[in-house]
């Protein structure tokens, strides 16, 4: 699913938050797969950051950057942040062993139990799945991105949310029912109906 959104200067970060908006507005907000998204979206709390990283060294510096921001930030101003990073680990196999990485940076810089970083790729694939099942999708998303929550957000949403448990199987659900064609469809350039 990853599209070349490349220039002369290798890639195109405008394209890519445009894909990411589309990705946010019409999956993760317009399937409802994250019950949680579409308030802190039309508040303007989401930092959609394009990376220009070209190594894991650089994006795993820039990931503590974002973190020590997001830290010092009020929730009010950002309450998450996307940092996407086109230019590394696009493989999705490197870029599952980066999140041990990270994991690491959020406990180095005592952040742990504050801060946390989910999961979404291109080529997203749960364990003990294969490549094409539809549950994969829901952690599918139009470029690799390292997704920065808050702790204190998730525990206030969650809590405010009737079902919270019931939200993976739903998300697996309305994917299957979707489909991976259908999936791509929504995702694609062409306007929303």
């Amino acid at each position: 699913m990853t599209h070349d959104r490349t220039d002369a200067t290798g890639f195109d970060p405008e394209a890519i938050a445009a894909d990411v908006r589309r990705w946010l507005e019409r999956a993760v907000i317009g399937l409802n797969l994250c019950p949680f998204a579409k308030a802190v979206y039309v508040k303007q709390q989401v930092r959609i950051v394009v990376s220009d990283a070209s190594t894991e060294r650089a994006l795993l510096e820039q990931l503590g950057e974002e973190l020590a921001l997001l830290r010092d930030t009020p929730a009010e101003d950002i309450d998450t942040t996307l940092l996407v990073h086109p230019q590394v680990l696009g493989d999705f196999l490197d870029y599952n062993d980066f999140l041990d990485d990270a994991d690491g940076l959020v406990e180095a810089m005592d952040l742990d139990g504050v801060l946390q970083v989910a999961s979404f790729h291109p080529d997203y694939r749960f364990a003990d799945t294969t490549p094409d099942d539809p549950g994969n999708l829901t952690n599918r998303a139009p470029w690799p991105i390292l997704h920065l929550l808050r702790e204190d957000s998730i525990d206030r949403a969650v809590a405010a949310y009737p079902d919270p448990d019931g939200i993976i199987e739903r998300n697996i659900e309305t994917m299957r029912e979707l489909g991976a064609d259908g999936f791509h469809k929504l995702l694609s350039d062409a306007p929303a109906h």
